[in-house]
């Protein structure tokens, strides 16, 4: 394990903002890179910014915030191939493990005790032909999906994929989130109660606790 790195750009403890871990305290390890350029992406500082280091390095900085929850983040964590260990070394240690990974990216070899939130790109992020559609089929009860929404196009057409993967019985959740700044919450949330939509609308927590823009949190 100790011979293992990666490139991390900040590991911190939170109050989860999002998904159904919403309020929970978290520790969060956030990885550098990613591949995709949504035009909405409000942690472009972990594109290019970060160092390496060594896995036991990384698990005994989670360990010291005394935290049952870790969320694995970034950037876009499964570009790095020793996140797979890393998540199965936190799981044996105890931890609840949640990965917050884009629609681009298999998902498949993932330790299975992990909670998998994976962010479908809208047709707003610029980068909906990304997704990686053959992840649909190895989703379980314990992971998420999430839409980012910033317009009507995208809400029909979160809908639509929603309803055509039967993802209401396919994962534990879908989660309706609005681009903070873009579109007013209570418009998406209005379709989904006049549609009668079973999804879970949910806000960015952490950007009206802190100023939207400010780092680890």
């Amino acid at each position: 394990m100790s011979e293992k790195t990666l490139t991390i750009n900040e590991i911190y403890q939170s109050i989860q903002g999002e998904s159904t871990w919403a309020g929970q305290r978290c520790a969060f390890v956030r990885l550098t890179f990613c591949n995709l350029r949504c035009n909405y992406c409000d942690t472009e500082y972990a594109f290019y910014e970060g160092k390496k280091q060594m896995l036991k390095e990384i698990v005994d900085l989670v360990a010291a915030f005394h935290c049952p929850l870790v969320e694995i983040t970034g950037g876009e964590p499964l570009l790095q191939k020793n996140v797979l260990p890393l998540m199965s070394i936190l799981c044996d240690a105890g931890h609840t493990v949640l990965l917050e990974t884009s629609g681009a990216h298999d998902i498949s070899k993932v330790d299975p005790r992990v909670h998998r939130i994976m962010d479908l790109k809208t047709p707003g992020s610029g980068e909906v032909d990304k997704n990686f559609w053959l992840n649909i089929e190895h989703l379980t009860l314990l992971d998420e999906v999430k839409f980012v929404i910033g317009s009507r196009e995208d809400y029909e057409w979160s809908c639509e994929k929603v309803d055509r993967f039967d993802l209401i019985k396919r994962c534990h959740a879908v989660l309706f989130s609005p681009i903070f700044g873009r579109i007013d919450p209570r418009q998406i949330v209005e379709w989904i109660l006049a549609d009668r939509l079973n999804v879970r609308f949910q806000l960015q927590m952490h950007k009206f606790i802190w100023t939207p823009t400010q780092r680890g949190v």
